[in-house]
């Protein structure tokens, strides 16, 4: 990596922009093909997001900031004895998308939320800006997850979920230990995002 230095630094609430517009990247070919939103349209839809749906006690979402930019973010989540309830904004913060787009939006998210198990630290996602790419950003995140989940006593293993269509990066998890556990074919994944095959991979940690 080049330039300035990188840190990873807890999620707050004056980046809730930059990371609705982060996740666009990573996102949109997903949320796009569902919906009719453009990218600012989505940009929006997930910074309302983080602006008006609690935190869950059981998640942490981290950024990688240079010079107070946002060029990455990674979120985990875990299995926690109570009881962790989806919570649904009031419509009002979200009528600009329309009813259909917002009904649709909320089912592919819903779809899309894994149920960690026992012991499990599960990687809602990671995105790495465009433009930052290839300069080892994820392997940053990445190394913040394992060591954080390394550090709980309850958590034994690192998991994520990747589409069928992104084998160069099922090929770095590879490399960083990621074990492919289970490949799975999805109906429903393909009616709603044309992304039919998934992989679920799992890095042990003790």
């Amino acid at each position: 990596m080049t330039g300035s230095p990188i840190t990873i630094e807890p999620m707050h609430s004056t980046y809730n922009q930059q990371i609705g517009q982060l996740l666009v990247h990573g996102f949109r070919g997903k949320f796009q093909t569902l919906t009719k939103l453009n990218d600012g349209e989505l940009a929006i839809f997930f910074e309302k997001l983080f602006d008006h749906v609690p935190t869950d006690r059981a998640s942490q979402r981290m950024v990688a900031l240079q010079e107070g930019e946002v060029i990455g973010t990674i979120s985990i989540k875990w299995k926690t004895e109570f009881d962790s309830r989806r919570i649904f904004p009031a419509w009002k913060n979200f009528y600009r998308f329309g009813r259909w787009n917002l009904l649709k939006m909320f089912i592919g998210l819903s779809f899309l939320d894994h149920k960690p198990q026992a012991g499990e630290c599960y990687i809602t996602d990671v995105v790495v800006h465009p433009n930052h790419q290839g300069k080892g950003v994820g392997n940053l995140l990445l190394h913040w997850a394992h060591n954080f989940a390394q550090a709980q006593p309850s958590l034994d293993k690192l998991s994520l979920y990747v589409a069928g269509k992104n084998p160069r990066a099922e090929q770095l998890y590879q490399r960083l230990s990621f074990h492919t556990q289970l490949r799975e074919s999805s109906f429903l994944s393909h009616l709603l995002f044309k992304e039919k095959k998934w992989s679920y991979m799992v890095k042990r940690l003790k």
